[in-house]
């Protein structure tokens, strides 16, 4: 059975390897396509100069070059006219270059065939930077997802009374069934522990740092990360309805809410197709019904169409996101495909979450109130105790007190009581102190497990967190305050986003509200929602945008429950370091290293790109309206126009490159 699942994960792999391995497939086909009629188009150019043909035979020669390239624009544009979604890039394509193919037949106009092979070359040449841009930037997320196989180990139990296990994917287990997961293992449905006890790291689901204990008797959720000791659980759900599976599907309903920023070229079409049409169909006709010679007119309106093809910016503005992208990616930020730099240039609120996001996700001791020892004593004593801990909070006590330290004791009679603390005697083998000379009893735990060794505790009043408390022989000796710490680099992000003149930021969270208002202060964050449910989260995200107002709502965050948030904010940004897979899949923009000011860089970098695609509108735009001008008055030569055309694309270019810059 274990083969059959191992053959499964093979499969997934397979599936993976194969879909990229398509997308790749596409590329050199178009890349293919495009040498293939770049070549035909320079043998027909020489059949033309050296065969005397008619110009039908010659229609005929550039035609095979031409629907080689552009058979697939011909097809999305009149796709594009049967779905009522006419006035797109790819009809304005069309008209432009099938106008310079008749124009040819006019009486005693010049053939113009190349330049229309020459305009649907370059069209296929700025989609195949912008496919190239897109697979680059998926191919690195599939690298940080991290692929773990998602396994549940079923038992069975012989009649004999032994246990065999076997791993199935979590589809397959049935409810009622007994599963095993050991330490570090993700809880892969839900149920409830029938034995064994351990704690939970629930960050991933709920954001809330603090990991919980888990007994027998206890429900537990899928997504949780096992921390501790082995547990068996009876399933009471089957896969699909388990907490996992319902967010992923929160997720991938969010994303259908999500108006997809049309990419900038498709927009531009919009308006600007409909226009050229109308003018170059005005320019033949009313000339004409004033008493102009028809064909003269119809010369120069189709030459209107060929020098308003907007190659230069079918080309350019792809290439300058492509560099707007690049430059992103070198910095360490995956931007998932070109319409998300359009949104966040825009960007006016960023909505953060707090745990993993602005804060470690990890305790480390920030405080100790001692009764009546000094400070580095109740460290010291509660280090030695919970130096077998596998608990989190041990951990964070173990690292404030270095364990060179530690030589000097025997620890023995450890109790680990679930749900309340450690309890352990220890002896000073030299040192001799005031304290204690000979072994004492100390228990290190909850306000619970102070009642149950009778020690008369008190709470903290000075700092926020988790506070331990410590007892020597039943008698209280003082308090440890353990927090998730702020990443240094948190407040020089709000910093840094308020000089960008981003209006509005906001700290969700599903941590207590005391802990959510002192993160909030510390780093100047003016509004704040704490202990949220991730459902709770999508409705603050949805009341915060804004549809129709041009500006956009980015959301940073990083866990599980995070991802149906990413999805449905106008730009989700997801932690990659730390993140989890289901959020760096929702998200539109992945920060590779986790830190939060990463997001000024991307809006940054974003506002150059859009700024530098805008120069290139607005310069090939300036002098194809000279050269229409021209035209209109029959002062241009439709070299002229091809000039227009491929000189500002040359230009256009070149400016594009500046945004691949760091």
């Amino acid at each position: 059975m274990a083969h059959e699942h191992h053959h499964h994960e093979h499969e997934h792999h397979e599936h993976e390897h194969h879909e990229h391995h398509h997308e790749h497939h596409d590329l050199k086909k178009q890349l293919g396509l495009i040498i293939a009629s770049a070549l035909l188009l320079a043998v027909a150019v020489i059949i033309e100069k050296t065969c005397q043909l008619a110009t039908w035979q010659l229609l005929l020669v550039y035609l095979v070059p031409y629907l080689l390239i552009g058979h697939d624009t011909l097809k999305e544009a009149t796709e594009g006219i049967a779905h009522g979604d006419a006035m797109n890039e790819h009809l304005l394509m069309s008209v432009a270059t099938i106008g310079a193919l008749c124009i040819g037949f006019l009486p005693g106009a010049e053939t113009e065939f190349p330049e229309a092979v020459f305009v649907m070359l370059f069209f296929q040449v700025g989609e195949l930077f912008e496919g190239y841009a897109e697979g680059k930037s998926r191919q690195s997320i599939s690298h940080l997802m991290n692929i773990r196989p998602d396994v549940a180990r079923v038992e069975h139990y012989a009649e004999d009374g032994g246990r065999t296990e076997e791993s199935v994917s979590p589809e397959q287990v049935e409810v009622g069934s007994t599963i095993v997961v050991r330490p570090g293992e993700r809880i892969p449905l839900d149920g409830v522990i029938t034995e064994g006890s351990t704690t939970l790291n629930t960050v991933a689901l709920t954001g809330e740092s603090m990991p919980r204990q888990a007994g027998e008797g206890d429900a537990v959720v899928s997504g949780c990360v096992n921390l501790s000791g082995v547990i068996r659980i009876r399933t009471t759900k089957i896969y699909g309805e388990s907490t996992v599976a319902k967010i992923i599907e929160l997720v991938e309903h969010a994303s259908e809410h999500k108006s997809q920023s049309e990419n900038f070229i498709t927009r531009f079409a919009r308006v600007y197709t409909p226009i050229v049409v109308c003018g170059a169909v005005l320019l033949a006709v009313i000339p004409a019904l004033m008493g102009g010679q028809f064909a003269t007119w119809l010369y120069r309106a189709l030459m209107f169409l060929v020098v308003s093809c907007p190659c230069a910016l079918v080309i350019s503005v792809p290439l300058t996101f492509f560099g707007g992208i690049g430059s992103a990616s070198r910095n360490g930020i995956l931007v998932k495909g070109s319409s998300y730099l359009d949104v966040l240039s825009k960007l006016d609120t960023v909505v953060f979450d707090k745990t993993g996001t602005l804060t470690h996700g990890q305790f480390a001791v920030t405080a100790v109130h001692p009764d009546d020892c000094d400070e580095q004593q109740l460290l010291h004593l509660a280090a030695h105790v919970e130096h077998f801990s596998t608990h989190p909070i041990g951990a964070a006590l173990r690292d404030a007190f270095p364990d060179e330290a530690i030589d000097g004791c025997t620890i023995s009679n450890v109790q680990e009581i679930a749900g309340q603390g450690i309890k352990a005697t220890v002896a000073l083998l030299h040192k001799p102190t005031a304290l204690h000379q000979q072994p004492v009893e100390v228990s290190v735990g909850n306000t619970k497990l102070m009642d149950a060794v009778g020690a008369n505790w008190h709470n903290c009043d000075h700092d926020m967190g988790t506070v331990i408390h410590v007892a020597i022989d039943g008698k209280y000796a003082g308090h440890i305050v353990i927090n998730d710490q702020v990443k240094p680099d948190s407040a020089e992000a709000i910093a840094r986003l308020h000089e960008l003149g981003i209006r509005k930021n906001v700290m969700l969270t599903g941590d207590r509200q005391e802990v959510a208002q002192r993160v909030a202060q510390q780093l100047g964050i003016s509004d704040y929602y704490a202990e949220l449910l991730p459902a709770d989260k999508v409705a603050i995200v949805e009341s915060l945008l804004q549809p129709q107002s041009g500006t956009a709502l980015a959301f940073l965050g990083d866990g599980i429950n995070d991802a149906p948030v990413l999805a449905r904010a106008d730009v989700g940004i997801a932690m990659g370091g730390l993140g989890s897979d289901a959020a760096i899949e929702a998200a539109d923009v992945v920060l590779m290293d986790d830190h939060p000011s990463k997001l000024a860089t991307a809006i940054t970098i974003a506002r150059r790109t859009i700024a530098i695609a805008r120069q290139n509108v607005a310069f090939a735009i300036g002098v194809k309206v000279a050269v229409l001008i021209l035209a209109a008055v029959g002062l241009a030569t439709m070299w002229m126009a091809v000039f227009a055309d491929v000189g500002v694309t040359v230009l256009a270019v070149l400016n594009a490159m500046r945004a691949l810059r760091k």
